[in-house]
């Protein structure tokens, strides 16, 4: 039980660094404001994250999948591998 209890602990006070650090400081300007108005050096092209971040979870997901198929190969290898040493020991 305690174990689950600090595993619970660890996992809240990692997710609340982030959840804190993204508060907006005191007196900010709490007015929402179009994205034309602002100066240039605030605005973020969000296309060249959002493309790079699919690429990175594709990249990721093709990997994970062909190791996943390597290991289905190496499972179905051994099978036969065994099916071959129990057909040849049930001819004895």
């Amino acid at each position: 039980m305690w174990k689950r209890l600090f595993l619970v602990f660890v996992i809240l006070t990692t997710l609340a660094g982030p959840v804190l650090a993204l508060q907006p400081p005191a007196g900010a300007d709490q007015e929402w404001k179009s994205v034309n108005e602002l100066p240039p050096t605030e605005r973020l092209p969000a296309a060249p994250f959002l493309i790079s971040a699919y690429v990175i979870i594709w990249m990721i997901a093709m990997f994970y999948l062909w190791t996943i198929w390597r290991r289905v190969n190496a499972l179905e290898a051994d099978f036969r591998s065994l099916e071959r040493r129990g057909a040849s020991k049930g001819q004895r």
